[in-house]
């Protein structure tokens, strides 16, 4: 882990660390992705181990790889809405032909910035399955190690 050494952090340490807020890391810890806070003394604060502050890393990278930002969300809208009033306009009887092909290159345009989110996503998701794959294999070979020394 990046940071000071091995002592404990408070939450705000953690937040800048993890590069996200303490809001954040209590929601986290309501949801059970993290680990509850131990009961302290009044007016204590919670410190959080390196593995603490490593699992808030993990928890937060997968949220990215899974999920959408909501500037991502927003951009996806914003888009898909550019789309729907293009679809609108062609509908009509009445386009001209040369306006017809510019709405319909403003289609593209929009389809092209929501297949380059969508590529991004799967792109991560499957450097996130090769890493799993590559760890199971480990693993595997570790159990087949332990198998052959085993007493028959």
């Amino acid at each position: 882990m990046s940071g000071p050494g091995n002592e404990a952090l408070r939450i705000g340490d953690v937040a800048k660390l993890a590069g996200t807020t303490p809001r954040t890391i209590r929601y986290y810890e309501e949801l059970g992705l993290l680990p509850q806070a131990p009961e302290r003394p009044s007016g204590g604060h919670r410190l959080y181990s390196p593995e603490e502050v490593e699992r808030l890393r993990e928890v937060m990278r997968l949220k990215e790889l899974l999920g959408v930002s909501l500037q991502e969300l927003k951009d996806l809208l914003a888009a898909e809405e550019a789309r729907a009033a293009v679809r609108a306009e062609l509908q009509r009887e009445d386009v001209h032909p040369e306006r017809r092909r510019e709405l319909l290159l403003q289609a593209q345009g929009h389809i092209d910035r929501q297949l380059e989110l969508v590529e991004h996503r799967a792109a991560e998701l499957a450097k996130l399955r090769e890493e799993l794959l590559s760890t199971r294999g480990r693993v595997r070979e570790r159990l087949r190690e332990l198998d052959a020394l085993a007493p028959a």
